[in-house]
């Protein structure tokens, strides 16, 4: 049996929809530097570069565009949260701070394998 089974659906879903934004990310030229980078502020799910630019990624999913959509989902709160940890990110990895670096969303919506998937660059 897959450990993956044992997660909740929700937690499931959400891996799904992470792995989806990660394989779609790579195929337009991303590297990936780290998954799931977790500090005291929180959690930056997905960090990538582009070029000679940082990425720190979020990814949302949603069912249905209904109650405003996965984008709509990263609020103010959410938004400082990911800047915070992308700072704590920097303070660990000097070496890579003379880059520079953007806040994308991945946001998602409806179901696997046929997702509707929005890339947000500088999102904020």
């Amino acid at each position: 049996m897959k450990l993956n089974r044992l997660l909740p659906y929700h937690l499931r879903r959400g891996a799904a929809a992470e792995k989806t934004a990660l394989a779609y990310l790579q195929a337009n030229g991303l590297q990936l530097l780290q998954r799931n980078y977790r500090c005291a502020h929180g959690e930056l799910d997905i960090i990538m570069r582009d070029q000679q630019e940082l990425v720190f990624v979020e990814v949302r999913y949603r069912g249905s565009e209904q109650f405003g959509g996965a984008a709509r989902s990263v609020n103010a709160a959410k938004r400082r949260k990911i800047k915070l940890s992308g700072e704590s990110f920097l303070q660990q990895h000097a070496h890579l701070g003379s880059a520079g670096c953007r806040f994308d969303v991945m946001a998602l919506s409806g179901g696997a394998p046929n997702y509707h998937i929005e890339w947000i660059r500088d999102a904020f």
